[in-house]
């Protein structure tokens, strides 16, 4: 019976909730009373005073900490075809939200969905900060309209970051022209290149890498060596089919991510081509997928799930900055790459390579 009418006691005590319809506020501005917070008019501090006073409310300790983190709610918004890259992405997401104490609610971005309902669905939610990972970190009338809003956003993965607009990245061009070096090392003179896609900024530095390390060896760009993916699977076969079906074809192909060069590896084989032996397949990110896969694939290792986590962290900062009114400025934070050397790469054949036609 004890535990029946302290449960019961509990049960009917006032919330923040009800101090804050009291006072005729938002729960956090609640909050923000109890912890002291200088961001409040003292004629809305007064009100909200009476009502803690009128309703004999005692705050727990969660709504002592609500400014601080416990009800920020961070978006998501993803748009990106590569399943495993998307798993780790959210993988590392979920992660540092737990740790930051924040709420993490993801939202598919699709071909339906327009910049003015996503801004609107964003508001309704209380959201407040978002990341956007590729492709939608390059979406420059997105992150403007979010600007507008007061929604705070941060790139992931973006290759060309505002100056103005927090992000993670890596140095895309760089790790795509130490990949080429390697290939290069290896004695490959004619290497093709599988782009991302042109929707991408990190795609064009990727290009960028591949073009200064063949230049820079005095090897010639070849077009019709290169040729334009979407970062997808299928894009990736597509890709593939037209670089190996030329009267030359190059003894290496670099694609710029790891679904693409899965797919390679994939015609390579139904073309009769050994890989490494015939042709060497490069990717780019280092997801699941390149260690699934046979023979297992060179790489370069983008720290998704950590760039992920760092994405979560800096946001967190920046929005809790903010609510004290001071302004920092926006940080870009340079991730470092690898390259991961595995099963699908190695020197040329010296011999005339055996192509089946399909």
């Amino acid at each position: 019976m004890t535990d029946t009418r302290s449960s019961r006691r509990q049960r009917n005590a006032p919330t923040i909730n009800d101090v804050a319809r009291q006072a005729g506020v938002s729960p956090m501005t609640v909050s923000r009373v109890i912890n002291s917070e200088q961001v409040v008019r003292p004629e809305t501090r007064a009100k909200v005073e009476a009502a803690i006073a009128a309703l004999n409310y005692a705050p727990s300790a969660a709504a002592r900490t609500l400014a601080g983190g416990d009800e920020t709610r961070v978006g998501l918004l993803y748009s990106n075809p590569s399943s495993s890259y998307l798993s780790e992405f959210l993988v590392g997401s979920l992660d540092q939200a737990s740790r930051s104490g924040v709420d993490l609610v993801v939202e598919k971005w699709d071909e339906e969905t327009t910049i003015a309902s996503v801004v609107a669905h964003l508001e309704r939610g209380r959201i407040d900060g978002v990341v956007l990972p590729p492709p939608l970190c390059d979406h420059e009338e997105l992150v403007q309209a979010l600007g507008r809003a007061g929604i705070p956003a941060i790139a992931v993965a973006t290759g060309r970051p505002p100056s103005d607009l927090a992000a993670v990245s890596i140095d895309d061009r760089q790790a795509a022209y130490e990949m080429t070096c390697h290939l290069i090392a290896l004695g490959h003179a004619r290497i093709g290149f599988v782009k991302g896609n042109p929707n991408q900024s990190a795609s064009a530095r990727r290009f960028e890498g591949y073009v200064q390390a063949l230049e820079e060896a005095g090897l010639p760009i070849e077009d019709e060596l290169i040729a334009q993916g979407y970062f997808t699977y299928r894009s990736g076969l597509d890709a593939a089919e037209h670089i190996l079906s030329l009267a030359e074809p190059p003894t290496a192909i670099f694609a710029s991510n790891d679904d693409m060069a899965a797919a390679t590896v994939a015609i390579a084989h139904r073309s009769g081509l050994d890989v490494p032996g015939d042709l060497t397949v490069c990717g780019f990110d280092d997801t699941s997928l390149a260690t699934t896969i046979w023979p297992e694939l060179t790489t370069i290792r983008q720290p998704i799930s950590a760039m992920a986590r760092a994405a979560v962290e800096v946001l967190v900062k920046q929005l809790r900055t903010r609510r004290n009114q001071q302004v920092e400025k926006a940080t870009h934070l340079v991730c470092d790459h690898a390259l991961i050397r595995r099963q699908s790469d190695a020197a040329p054949r010296s011999r005339p390579r055996q192509r089946l036609v399909p």
